[in-house]
């Protein structure tokens, strides 16, 4: 999770939680009284019955605001509390980046009385529904394809789960990897991109080709013209999946 302290700095900026997804993961967590957020960042999407954030970045740390649930450092294999210790335990964008997952949802179990809510993606989908990663930067493909956990596997170690899919608006509030998938103009901007572990672990050297290629079509209207479809959409399914476990 050491990445986070070099790409967590952009995170205030690029990274506001979107209501629309938010509602959604508030939902899957239903009527629990307390819930805990393992991999919490700056704190998107914790709802208010949030009683502790768990997270390795101090950067990550530092960014959550005074009105935020209080939160440690500490990571999700080694959880700092006690058997059954809330109702509900949330991992939002997170497991992708743990060292050892099946030490990571064992704790979750451990630790969630009732429920368990993750949000993931399937990497399968992503690459085939995401136009900037198929036709533009396929090596980072490569990337998560290594990084990426199978919705299966998840599944297996949670044993079980609901799966539902997240719609990505288009205008996402949240930068995530398909946020901008309306507005690609968006991952021109280092910035952007620097909120994104996808790109910000590919380097700047193997984004460049294709990045150059999109702005030379965005300028030429290419990606337009091949993309018009989705211009006339409100928001799409590009694999992003919540994954809700009952105890």
């Amino acid at each position: 999770m050491a990445i986070y302290d070099t790409l967590g700095a952009t995170y205030g900026r690029t990274r506001q939680p979107d209501p629309r997804i938010a509602a959604q993961i508030h939902a899957a967590l239903g009527d629990a009284a307390d819930v805990v957020n393992v991999g919490a960042g700056t704190g998107s999407y914790e709802p208010p019955g949030t009683v502790l954030a768990i997270e390795p970045s101090h950067v990550m740390l530092a960014q959550r605001t005074p009105r935020s649930a209080p939160a440690v450092c500490a990571v999700a294999e080694r959880l700092p509390l006690h058997d059954d210790a809330a109702d509900a335990v949330l991992a939002v964008l997170t497991v992708h980046h743990w060292t050892d997952l099946e030490a990571g949802i064992a704790e979750l179990r451990r630790v969630a009385r009732r429920r368990i809510v993750i949000l993931t993606w399937d990497q399968p989908v992503f690459r085939e529904r995401f136009w900037l990663v198929r036709e533009y930067l396929p090596h980072t493909v490569a990337l998560d394809d290594v990084r990426a956990v199978p919705i299966d596997r998840l599944v297996a170690l949670l044993g079980g789960a609901r799966r539902e899919q997240v719609l990505v608006p288009h205008d996402c509030t949240d930068g995530f990897g398909a946020a901008y998938w309306r507005r690609p103009h968006a991952y021109l901007d280092p910035q952007v991109r620097a909120g994104i572990s996808m790109f910000a672990q590919a380097g700047e050297d193997v984004l460049a080709p294709g990045l150059a290629r999109l702005d030379e079509d965005l300028a030429t209207g290419r990606w337009h013209s091949r993309h018009a479809d989705l211009l006339t959409l409100d928001s799409v399914d590009v694999g992003y999946r919540l994954l809700v476990t009952d105890l």
